[in-house]
């Protein structure tokens, strides 16, 4: 076992602000990285191959570079970087949702937005401005949600590149549809431990809707202003907006 604060510098960490397509980027990366099924493998498998750096104290080297899923900020230890933004509007959505989960009772949506009440690790702006300036220099590759709902096997070609891996088209195209959405959610049913946190809230799931736009019909209009006033400069860079 080696700690979670040692690592080599050619492993990859996915870095993406929470709700951002995280857990099933994990499940992509699963397939397309180590080979497995990922609605078949174990959630505690899943969490092996591709370790979340918030939830492990330990991990098994099994390869190198290992790959690793976090929401920290840059930091120097993280020089290969795969970060993966998506819309802060659907993002803050989601939020509210997860948080609601979380907590057993609805949370004050424009306190999360406005005040970042139980945001981590910071605002999505914040975050995305932080990657954007990477100040330690690591060598990055954006991939952005929507890209990858909306042409998965081109984007997952770009992510083989960085990460000098070969694979085929039919490998790729099969890879994504052990991936998806709806499969994804009906092992969620399946399997209550595959969430994480216990304190999850019953009838609740963590696998919500991952639609583009969502924004638009769950987002009142001046929690969305109060959004726009603070995040519009991240969401114009990324042509969000």
């Amino acid at each position: 076992l080696t700690p979670i604060s040692t690592f080599s510098d050619a492993d990859i960490f996915v870095a993406g602000y929470p709700k951002s397509g995280n857990t099933w980027f994990q499940y992509l990366l699963v397939g397309l990285y180590w080979g497995l099924d990922p609605i078949v493998a174990p959630d505690p498998l899943i969490q092996e191959l591709v370790t979340d750096v918030h939830y492990k104290k330990y991990y098994l080297r099994l390869a190198t570079p290992m790959i690793f899923k976090t929401h920290y900020l840059p930091r120097p230890e993280y020089k290969r970087v795969v970060y993966l933004v998506r819309d802060g509007r659907d993002v803050m959505v989601s939020y509210f949702h997860h948080l609601t989960a979380l907590h057993g009772s609805e949370v004050d949506f424009m306190t999360m937005v406005r005040d970042g009440q139980d945001l981590f690790p910071c605002k999505w702006h914040e975050h995305v401005g932080a990657w954007l300036k990477n100040p330690y220099k690591a060598e990055i590759l954006l991939l952005q949600y929507e890209s990858l709902q909306q042409n998965p096997a081109q984007e997952l070609m770009r992510l083989c590149d960085f990460m000098h891996i070969q694979r085929d088209r039919e490998f790729i195209d099969h890879v994504i549809s052990q991936a998806d959405f709806s499969k994804m959610k009906r092992k969620e049913e399946q399997n209550p431990s595959f969430r994480l946190n216990k304190k999850w809230a019953a009838g609740k799931s963590f696998i919500r809707r991952g639609a583009v736009g969502s924004y638009r019909d769950e987002m009142p209009p001046e929690i969305l202003n109060a959004f726009l006033g603070q995040a519009g400069e991240a969401l114009a860079l990324l042509q969000y907006v």
